[in-house]
């Protein structure tokens, strides 16, 4: 709800524009938050650019002075610093934007217009910028939303004009940022299938570096579109000036960073271009997807919590609400059940004393049953011989023995050996002159057609039309896209990659206008598909598919600096030799779910999970609400450690596992906390404890928030006690 508007346009100078008449003074806007500014200016001829990304001053008025103070780089262009640089009239970099005109000219020149700022919250402003061409009629809005307790903004484009025929995009980025610095650090991230986000850090030299995806689908396969720059020197995790940058688009993206002549740093990002001119008919808007940014000079962890603290509140799926745990029957079964298999799991579920029992792959197609991923894939319909009662009657079956029902669906996807195929081979993306190449045995239907949208969106409804009961779905998205082609589209085949992520949020946005708290789990093949496009319409996403508890700790903790713990799903499962405590553990640190085979257990392990779940219970809280504090990096260290504390600073959950299993190693000394009260005195007990053992913490001892947080406390970690978790209680 817009609580009030402020307009800000120019005079008679500005009415001016479409005769190049200069303003009568420079317009400087500034975009402030709670510890940070971003400031543009309109100079006398119209031109915007960034002058300053930096602490925000005491004095507002002050930032009139900036440019004065910088002097001018050699740039003879005037458009190094351009606020959202465009190609083909005077810029010699990198553009954000690039056009053909309907005339077919490809030029373009954005002169500042007019802007405004609406106060949506008392935390939430949104400022747009008007810019137009004086040539042609052709312009964008720049549009900058900043949240100010949390120093994030989220910054977009709507492109529209009013030619005579169409105009094609080439380029159109979300955002283009302009940092100044006297050295640039990137962190990106890599990985595959069990691989996720591995990180690489390095120097930022002259030319371009590009980050990007052309996959279709699973787009974060091979990197994922998340990013940290370091400016003058590496960050750590409590000391150094970092941005954080994240693309909010579930498809081909692209993020350029190019260190110009005058050293400073240009970061232009937005969907990839790549394939994918786009016709803009006259008088129709084109919206980028929000590229998301936080600027923290206290190191990663605040820029961490930042983002996190944001996505609880404004972009996560009900960020501030709760999670349900769950056993799933994956690696107890795969594709091998039937009701009386599934009948024991529901038992097992409360026996275990989670919230939920979720069906995974495998309960669908009649004439190609799905008894494996070759077939079935499309063929929504309960498969007769494993479930001749349907799905009903397992959700009945669940709500006996007091619990929920949750199923597995992998709508986006085809196997060529199913009915859907044979029956809407038009539906398919592929090439009608190439021969079909597989990625996991399937194909992708086609979003961008209406007709397939109607079609995966009447998935869900069905399933929830005949079971009202049903309380969570788990969305996977197992296959990245080959060939790529839409017979919906016919001659517009460059649209296709836009137009199928576009369709996707059509059917995501269906969904959660009739079934707005339903629970689901964001999955592709592990963390093919982890963006705040995609998670506004997803309560949890699943990491990967490696659910070894070691390489765990690795993944989860890359992924934390971008995404808040009740996000993160993760399960506890027979993938390792490690101690079924040690997967426990690593598990709490989101949301937890378990896919072990419960009737296997032994009385001990048995009560260990009970014991673990309650544990969970009570604690959950602080881990998916709580601050998060980085105390020892598994990458640096033979232990790796971390807390989360309420924010009340009463309660704190502290995890440390061993991560070197080398002869002797072990926690040597005290590991100091962070983020505690100073003046409060904390308990620290030892909790998730298997049965028959004892701590080596004495619970009994008081310390200060100022001693946890200045000598620490050593949590004895070592070979017989790998994975130790504290809860330290203020008195």
């Amino acid at each position: 709800m817009k609580l009030k508007s402020s307009f800000v346009v120019l005079s008679l100078a500005l009415m001016a524009l479409a005769t190049n008449g200069a303003l009568a003074q420079t317009v400087t806007i500034p975009i402030e938050t709670n510890k940070n500014a971003l400031v543009l200016e309109a100079d006398d001829k119209h031109d915007l650019s960034t002058i300053y990304f930096g602490p925000k001053l005491a004095d507002s008025k002050e930032y009139n002075h900036v440019s004065a103070a910088y002097g001018k780089d050699n740039d003879y262009t005037g458009q190094m610093a351009s606020a959202y640089t465009p190609a083909g009239s005077r810029n010699l970099l990198e553009p954000a934007i690039a056009v053909t005109h309907a005339d077919g000219n490809q030029s373009l020149d954005l002169k500042y217009v007019s802007h405004k700022v609406d106060k949506i919250s008392d935390d939430v402003s949104l400022l747009s910028i008007v810019l137009k061409d004086p040539a042609y009629n052709f312009e964008v809005t720049l549009y900058y939303k900043s949240y100010f307790k949390d120093d994030v903004i989220e910054q977009w484009s709507t492109i529209r004009h009013g030619e005579k025929g169409n105009v094609t995009l080439n380029k159109f980025a979300s955002a283009d940022l302009y940092l100044k610095s006297p050295a640039f650090y990137l962190t990106q991230y890599h990985g595959d299938w069990a691989k996720e986000m591995r990180p690489e850090e390095s120097q930022i030299t002259h030319g371009i570096k590009t980050l990007d995806s052309k996959l279709g689908t699973r787009a974060d396969l091979f990197q994922p579109p998340v990013f940290m720059v370091s400016l003058d020197r590496p960050a750590t995790e409590d000391d150094g000036t970092v941005l954080y940058g994240a693309l909010e688009w579930s498809g081909n993206y692209r993020t350029d960073l190019e260190l110009d002549p005058e050293n400073n740093l240009r970061i232009i990002s937005g969907i990839n271009n790549y394939a994918s001119p786009y016709q803009l008919k006259p008088n129709e808007d084109f919206t980028t997807p929000p590229f998301l940014y936080t600027l923290s000079r206290n190191g990663k962890g605040e820029a961490s919590r930042n983002l996190q603290h944001w996505a609880r509140n404004y972009k996560l799926l009900d960020g501030k609400g709760s999670r349900l745990t769950l056993l799933n029957n994956w690696e107890s079964t795969y594709f091998d059940f039937d009701e009386t298999k599934l009948a024991a799991l529901l038992k097992d579920t409360k026996k275990l004393g989670v919230d939920m029992f979720l069906l995974d792959d495998g309960w669908f197609g009649n004439k190609y049953p799905r008894n494996g991923d070759h077939s079935g894939l499309g063929d929504w319909q309960e498969t007769k011989t494993k479930l001749p009662n349907g799905i009903a009657s397992l959700v009945k079956g669940a709500e006996d023995n007091g619990v929920k029902f949750g199923i597995w669906i992998e709508p986006e996807m085809v196997n060529p050996k199913s009915e859907l195929y044979e029956k809407h081979p038009d539906w398919v993306i592929k090439q009608p002159k190439r021969d079909e190449y597989y990625f996991r045995n399937q194909l992708v239907l086609d979003l961008s057609n209406p007709a397939v949208q109607d079609f995966v969106y009447g998935i869900v409804d069905n399933l929830f039309t005949k079971n009202p009961a049903l309380a969570y779905i788990k969305w996977d998205c197992n296959a990245v896209i080959y060939n790529a082609y839409s017979a919906h589209l016919k001659n517009n085949q460059s649209q296709f990659y836009v137009d199928y992520v576009q369709g996707l949020y059509k059917v995501l946005a269906r969904i959660r206008a009739k079934y707005p708290k339903v629970p689901m789990m964001l999955c592709s093949g592990g963390g093919g598909r982890v963006d705040y496009g995609a998670l506004q319409y997803f309560t949890e996403f699943w990491p990967s598919d490696n659910t070894d508890p070691l390489e765990r700790i690795f993944i989860q903790w890359e992924y934390s600096y971008f995404y808040p713990a009740i996000s993160s799903s993760n399960h506890v499962t027979d993938w390792s030799k490690l101690p079924l405590k040690f997967r426990v553990d690593v598990a709490s640190m989101g949301k937890l779910g378990f896919d072990i085979v419960i009737s296997k257990l032994g009385q001990s392990d048995l009560q260990f999970v009970q014991d673990a779940v309650k544990n969970y219970n009570s604690f959950k809280s602080v881990v998916w609400q709580g601050d998060q504090y980085r105390l020892m990096n598994p990458r640096e260290n033979s232990v790796a450690s971390l807390a989360y504390v309420n924010d009340t600073k009463t309660t704190a959950i502290m995890f440390n596992y061993l991560v070197n299993y080398r002869y002797g190693e072990k926690s040597t000394s005290p590991i100091r906390l962070k983020g505690l009260d100073a003046n409060k005195h904390y308990k620290v007990k030892e909790i998730n404890l298997y049965p028959g053992t004892r701590s080596e913490i004495n619970s009994d001892e008081t310390y200060t928030g100022d001693f946890l947080m200045k000598v620490g406390i050593n949590p004895k970690v070592n070979s017989d006690r790998s994975s130790v978790v504290l809860q330290l209680d203020a008195q």
